[in-house]
């Protein structure tokens, strides 16, 4: 399937800035389930300071401004290809080495509730066990806007009961982990099937299968990711595949605004 993408962030600010620095993750990867056939990011009131691989793997951005304008605008837009390859993305390549998607994070570590879940996916294969896990949090933490935030621990949103695409990742590479799996989080746009315009990107989990390498989950949508899915970047958890993060200087308030149109 093809698609083609806009992604539009604005910030703005009631004041001049001392300083910000914003890291862009934008830049999607060509690889076994997507190719990249056009791909732009723009970037207003606000300078490149640096472009790079991170140890991910994902091309990283790094843009500056203080002062004057009061707002950055970020557009990111482009047309990639993707393949339905079952979830399926292959061989681990990268930096990093896999021992490194073994370690929990902060947002993943796990205490009683996830552990549970990670007994419980119990006995048969590499897949039906990472399958069993992925159905057993669907079930038990309802998919519902607003009801967690970006600090939401794995713990936390299972404590709850419910969250969103990003904690149910979360409690995926927590449970995979305890489970022995390397695991990691991936960031990226899924075309909807009733809407273009979208106000946030869309999250799933990957798990090492041997014999087929990154096997991925919708764990949100109970579904392995398919044609409609757009890679962006990967981490061992949120912060670190976030598609734009950053700090500021000073005491401007800021107002973000996001919009995201994924079309066929």
């Amino acid at each position: 399937m093809r698609l083609k993408i806009r992604h539009r962030t604005l910030y703005a600010y009631d004041a001049p800035l001392a300083y910000a620095l914003q890291r862009l993750r934008l830049t999607p990867q060509a690889g076994p389930a997507q190719a990249v056939l056009s791909w732009s990011v723009d970037v207003e009131g606000a300078r490149e300071e640096a472009r790079f691989l991170d140890h991910f793997g994902n091309e990283t951005r790094l843009v500056s401004t203080g002062g004057e304008p009061h707002t950055i605008e970020i557009v990111a837009h482009g047309e990639v290809e993707v393949r339905d390859t079952a979830g399926v993305t292959g061989a681990h390549s990268g930096f990093a080495p896999l021992w490194l998607f073994e370690q929990p994070t902060a947002l993943t570590t796990a205490g009683p509730l996830v552990a549970a879940m990670a007994r419980e996916a119990g006995g048969g294969g590499e897949l039906d066990r990472l399958h069993a896990l992925a159905r057993a949090i669907r079930e038990r933490v309802a998919y519902r806007v607003g009801a967690t935030d970006a600090g939401t621990t794995a713990e936390d949103a299972a404590a709850a009961g419910e969250g969103v695409c990003q904690d149910h990742a979360h409690i995926f590479l927590a449970a995979a982990r305890l489970m022995g799996f390397p695991a990691r989080y991936v960031s990226g746009y899924l075309k909807l099937d009733d809407a273009v315009d979208q106000v946030a990107t869309h999250a799933w989990a990957e798990a090492q299968v041997s014999g087929l390498g990154w096997v991925a989950f919708d764990v949100s949508n109970g579904i392995a990711p398919d044609g409609r899915y757009v890679r962006l970047a990967t981490g061992r958890d949120y912060r670190e595949a976030m598609p734009v993060s950053g700090i500021r200087l000073g005491h401007a308030q800021e107002r973000l605004e996001v919009h995201i149109t994924v079309e066929q």
